[in-house]
């Protein structure tokens, strides 16, 4: 009787191993220095061919004064970026009442 047990279980274990849900991405990557194959990682990349660069700035000036301002000229000399890492920006103003809006879209494909 119980051999007949056993031997009826045996399907069941294996179909529910056929059924069994996928693992959470958590679980995925739990391991250290595993390989994850390719049918699993489709599950978790996503936007690998969109690239949307979209930028909006929106900035108002009004109802302001400058009395008797002192405006100069900006100068960024040789050298100024030479240590520099990343990506440097310069933002210069030499006048009044001026509004700056600075923006940077960085767009890294790794290939």
């Amino acid at each position: 009787m119980a051999a007949a047990r056993a031997h009826a279980a045996a399907p069941t274990a294996a179909a529910a191993a056929q059924t069994a849900p996928a693992p959470t991405p958590a679980a995925l990557f739990a391991g250290a220095a595993r390989a994850v194959p390719v049918s699993r990682l489709d599950d978790v990349r996503g936007g690998a061919e969109v690239t949307v660069n979209d930028m909006r700035l929106h900035g108002t000036v009004a109802d302001n004064a400058a009395v008797n301002t002192l405006s100069g000229t900006n100068h960024i000399t040789e050298g100024a970026f030479s240590n520099a890492a990343g990506i440097p920006t310069a933002i210069q103003n030499s006048g009044s009442n001026v509004l700056i809006q600075n923006a940077t879209i960085v767009n890294v494909q790794f290939k």
